[in-house]
């Protein structure tokens, strides 16, 4: 099975001599740079090596994205006061970012080590087979240092091994090496078409997607036309518009339709549409919904999780669906099929509005959001001092639920599991901290379509996102209703504080939220509490970049200095 088989070799990389920091696992053969790499499989287990330093807790651009951006409060319970920093741009703790520092290095420690060694493997299938591993790891690479680039704003490059102590990069010569990255994995990974076998692994249709990404934030960000290139002259817009074309019409990726519920395919790519969940979900039976599953031909490239994570590997389990599940007793049979968890990322009800006004039909708002007054009518506010409430939770990523149909519960019923991943994978039940295996989608075949949109200032990619939700085209693009699109099609998955960013839009949107009416452990309702002088203070004091982890300044011995708003008074959150 894809989750055992991909996960076991992960746990088994070999630690290397001198490099302990960054490949953290057992030395099961002793084996060191004087042996090792030496075959393929060495090589390979290398790279899963690499892909596994992305299974960090929680704490990763995504989620930090999630919290700050103006469609999500930080919600959580009283006492989940980074929850609530993060909302506002503010900081609790020496190193509220610390944990996605750690693990992106490690990541490109581990992708440099592969680099500089790969040519002394031999016993190739062929050339393919090592350009391969070599495109995967140059894509991963680049990856790490743009999420660094869209957190930090600056961060050091490091491209060798080699025990530097080094001052941030500015973002001009971090986006240069990410563009040579991508440059030199579009150019070296195959052409292969989409194959559900390799869900999960880099190809040339991610490293093209990436691309076109990087690229819209780099020039929207820093005002600039193209993107720059370490030891080149730049990559153009047209350049990045034919890798995007490229993915389109050769990758094999494609939205997910239901040609007997048209409209209805959106609902398909969520996992509260699986089978063992629909069998007793009411509104999955009368929308006969039917789950795609994690790496269907809409995944262009995905996180991916393991069904057998224990408590010193938590990561393994994706824990944004735990963070983001209800606080108890919500989350249990009273509020099937939505699950237990952390309750933080309360939907901000100006997004429900805002949607309905806009595309009053629109399906997607019933296929993202849970409606607590309509959708959970057992559902109980204020659980567990459940802060920030606003009635309304996105059903994307989160907790779901399942029914064991082949047990009874004693009471009549049907045994109740926490998720559904038991039944799928025939896994041991486990809390749910433990039991989230569904991907974290990085890069959808949507955004492919609107970003290219977007790049061409042309209507066909967003007419193709709205005629899979059963909407009416668009006449004419325009950048107010790529915007709307993006907003609604890519709702709570991680864009959106990046495109408020890149569009110059953050700060404005931010400021709104301050109208905003929430309950705070089920007392009346309340304004949204602003600290730091405000959302667009911190915004415009920050330019929308975290706080460089304070123990990592500190162990720099100051050649590491901390990013402009943070270390002063009103970066500190101390709470409602």
């Amino acid at each position: 099975m894809k989750r055992i088989i991909y996960f076991i070799s992960a746990l088994a990389i070999i630690s290397l001599a001198g490099c302990d920091d960054f490949l953290d696992t057992t030395n099961y053969k002793e084996k060191d740079l004087t042996n090792f790499p030496q075959t393929t499989d060495d090589a390979n287990q290398m790279l899963t090596g690499v892909y596994a330093s992305m299974n960090v807790d929680v704490k990763s651009g995504f989620y930090l994205a999630e919290l700050a951006s103006d469609d999500r409060f930080g919600g959580g319970g009283q006492d989940d006061k980074q929850m609530h920093a993060i909302d506002r741009l503010m900081n609790v703790g020496a190193d509220m970012c610390g944990d996605l520092w750690w693990a992106r290095y490690k990541g490109i420690e581990r992708a440099n080590l592969l680099l500089e060694n790969i040519d002394r493997v031999t016993g190739w299938k062929n050339d393919r087979d090592k350009a391969r591993v070599i495109g995967e790891t140059l894509f991963l690479r680049a990856l790490f240092y743009f999420e660094l680039a869209e957190v930090y704003g600056e961060a050091p490059l490091m491209l060798t091994t080699e025990a530097l102590n080094l001052p941030k990069s500015p973002a001009d010569d971090l986006f240069a090496q990410i563009t040579a990255d991508l440059k030199q994995a579009i150019e070296t990974l195959d052409a292969t078409r989409y194959n559900p076998e390799q869900a999960g692994h880099a190809s040339k249709w991610s490293a093209e997607a990436l691309m076109a990404r990087v690229f819209l934030f780099y020039t929207g960000y820093y005002n600039k036309e193209a993107l720059p290139l370490a030891g080149g002259s730049g990559v153009t817009k047209a350049q990045v518009v034919a890798w995007l074309e490229d993915c389109i019409a050769n990758s094999g990726h494609q939205l997910i339709t239901d040609s007997s519920n048209p409209g209805h395919g959106f609902f398909n790519l969520w996992p509260y549409s699986n089978e063992y969940t629909a069998l007793d979900y009411q509104w999955a039976q009368e929308n006969s919904l039917k789950w795609a599953g994690d790496g269907n031909s809409e995944t262009v490239f995905a996180v991916r999780y393991n069904n057998f994570t224990d408590w010193d590997h938590t990561g393994y389990s994706n824990m944004h669906a735990t963070h983001f599940g209800l606080r108890t007793p919500n989350g249990n049979v009273s509020t099937f099929p939505f699950g237990e968890g952390y309750g933080a990322g309360t939907v901000n009800p100006q997004l429900i509005d805002a949607w309905k006004a806009s595309e009053p039909d629109d399906i997607r708002l019933a296929g993202s959001v849970i409606d607590v007054e309509n959708d959970l009518p057992e559902f109980q506010w204020g659980a567990d001092l459940q802060m920030e409430e606003s009635g309304y939770f996105q059903k994307k990523y989160l907790a779901i639920t399942a029914y064991d149909h082949s047990r009874d519960d004693g009471n009549g019923g049907f045994h109740f599991l926490t998720s559904y991943s038991h039944l799928m994978y025939n896994t041991p039940e486990a809390p749910i901290e433990l039991a989230s295996t569904q991907d974290l989608v990085l890069i959808r075949f949507a955004d492919v379509l609107l970003m290219h949109s977007e790049l061409t200032q042309t209507a066909n990619g967003i007419n193709q996102v709205r005629e899979r939700a059963g909407l009416a085209p668009i006449n004419a693009y325009t950048l107010d209703a790529l915007k709307k699109e993006r907003r609604f099609e890519l709702a709570f998955e991680g864009l959106r504080w990046y495109d408020l960013m890149r569009w110059g839009d953050a700060a404005a949107a931010l400021e709104k939220q301050g109208q905003a009416m929430v309950r705070n452990m089920a007392g009346d309702l309340v304004q949204m509490a602003s600290y730091g002088g405000g959302w667009a203070a911190r915004y415009n004091a920050t330019g929308g970049f975290w706080p460089i982890p304070q123990t990592q300044i500190a162990r720099s011995g100051g050649t590491l200095t901390q990013n402009k708003g943070w270390g002063v008074s009103d970066a500190d959150y101390l709470g409602w």
